[in-house]
């Protein structure tokens, strides 16, 4: 008899215990049905606005021009240091007017160049960074309104996915890309200026992180009897003196380099709405994670 009020004890202490935790993943499912079926939306309406103002940077109209986007001037160059200054004319993804002045080193002469008014460069980092959240959004508009979200792996999914977009497009921004002297010489971008840009000297345009950068490179020629030494440099965003290369059958060593670079605001607005949005994605997926562990049944 004893024997069997310790059984008796212990299994009422077993149903207690059942109940409680039926009870407890009552509550539980309860919460993470209304995580789905609330938080979810609410969030993702939360990106979608937050991208939308991030696109429209990328497209900003000219006030009072219909359907022409605004053209915005930046002055490069320092006080400081004079040997290059550029205002260089943008306008969404192209700039649409280069103009530098070099300051010869051996001389102190003054070299003018200007984008010919037939041509403009496109700079394919904004592009493709604006590309990347237009596919976030279309991933976040792609279901009606009214869905209703099912598992917490399907939640995932899609943050996995505009994570992804996202993560391309801020990187695009922040890494610019390699180049070799070889490649840069023979860049489209030496073809746009009037004058020509004479052989010793060659320009490269790019974006890193919110700013515009501007390098220019002087060469000089390297003559036969000196090339014992010569070795070819690798790719690289910048370029240091004492760089060599061949091109066209001459070889060439990198003699100055002056980079000059201007922050453009809305570039830097982008890149903080990519942070925020990152932030919700991964946020929402920790809150999904936390509803995983207590159902290791449930296809999350």
């Amino acid at each position: 008899f004893v024997m069997l009020g310790a059984e008796r004890s212990a299994l009422s202490e077993l149903a207690k215990m059942t109940a409680a935790s039926h009870a407890e993943r009552t509550v539980l499912e309860e919460e993470f049905n209304w995580l789905l079926k609330e938080e979810v939306p609410a969030v993702l309406k939360q990106l979608q606005d937050i991208l939308k103002e991030a696109s429209r940077r990328f497209s900003m109209p000219s006030p009072g021009l219909e359907g022409q986007l605004k053209q915005e001037n930046f002055i490069l160059g320092s006080s400081t240091m004079d040997q290059v200054k550029g205002v260089l004319t943008l306008q969404g993804e192209a700039l649409t007017q280069a103009d530098i002045n070099i300051k010869v080193a051996k001389s102190s002469q003054v070299m003018h160049f200007a984008f010919r008014d037939d041509k403009q460069w496109k700079l394919q980092q904004i592009q493709d960074a604006r590309n990347h959240v237009n596919q976030a959004l279309q991933l976040l508009s792609s279901r009606d309104e009214s869905y209703h979200f099912k598992t917490g792996a399907e939640v995932n999914k899609l943050m996995d996915a505009v994570m992804l977009q996202l993560s391309r497009a801020r990187n695009r921004l922040t890494t610019p890309a390699s180049m070799t002297l070889p490649e840069l010489a023979a860049s489209g971008l030496m073809k746009m200026f009037t004058p020509p840009m004479p052989g010793d000297v060659m320009v490269n345009f790019y974006i890193n992180l919110s700013k515009l950068c501007l390098t220019v490179y002087q060469l000089h020629v390297l003559q036969p009897n000196t090339t014992k030494n010569f070795k070819s440099a690798g790719s690289s965003v910048l370029h240091n003196p004492g760089a060599m290369f061949e091109y066209s059958n001459t070889k060439f060593e990198v003699s100055h380099v002056h980079k000059v670079e201007c922050v453009v605001p809305w570039l830097n607005d982008t890149l903080v709405f990519f942070t925020i949005s990152l932030q919700l994605c991964q946020q929402l997926k920790d809150k999904i994670s936390v509803f995983s562990s207590f159902w290791n049944y449930r296809p999350f």
